[in-house]
């Protein structure tokens, strides 16, 4: 087994792009990890076209993420850990992401995911608008595959010291009510790194 060959799948959905923005912080603490190679992927979203073209923010959004291919479950089936990200959907995950993760019983059945690490990222609107239990709900599916939670100490300073996102359960990011996108706080962007460089240690560390 080659130390160079580690796959974290960072799989995520964002209508406004401010998962994307985190999820590309998690692929950089992926990075950091010398023996591991971040994926980027994103689910195959379910807004009508006509929603899409009256909507500015979401289409600047799109234009952001076009680079970045529709996840496939081989790549679930291949990757050696993963980093789910979604926003905040009354404190559960978008219904985008359910519905990809509801497309995963063949790989439920093969045990492609035991065994595997796997961490959480979210963000929501409001500072305690359900950022925890959509971490915490989105947990379950991970579990019932077998898969290992990894999560975010509380002793990592930047969670100690953040005024907006960051939980112990996975990293997180505070949109606001004023804008749809909203940049991270550095401790958010800490965070996100801190949990896409955590699951690639474990996962190497499992591996090897």
């Amino acid at each position: 087994m080659s130390d160079k060959n580690v796959r974290i799948l960072v799989l995520y959905y964002s209508m406004y792009g401010n998962v994307f923005k985190m999820a590309q912080e998690v692929c950089n603490g992926v990075s950091e990890v010398e023996n591991a190679q971040p994926i980027l992927r994103k689910v195959p979203d379910l807004l009508p076209e006509a929603v899409v073209k009256k909507n500015t923010d979401i289409q600047r959004a799109i234009e952001w993420q076009k680079d970045v291919q529709v996840a496939t479950l081989d790549d679930l089936r291949k990757c050696d850990g993963l980093v789910l990200g979604t926003p905040t959907r009354f404190g559960n995950m978008c219904s985008q992401m359910r519905n990809f993760l509801d497309k995963t019983g063949p790989l439920w059945l093969e045990g492609a995911l035991i065994g595997k690490p796997a961490g959480i990222f979210t963000s929501s609107v409001s500072l305690h608008g359900g950022q925890e239990s959509t971490c915490l709900s989105a947990m379950l599916t991970l579990l019932h595959h077998g898969m290992i939670i990894v999560g975010i100490p509380s002793g990592t300073p930047e969670l100690m010291k953040t005024k907006t996102g960051g939980t112990p359960y996975g990293a997180s990011h505070v949109v606001g009510l004023e804008q749809n996108f909203k940049e991270l706080s550095e401790e958010e962007k800490v965070l996100c790194r801190f949990l896409g460089h955590r699951v690639a240690s474990v996962t190497f560390k499992l591996k090897k």
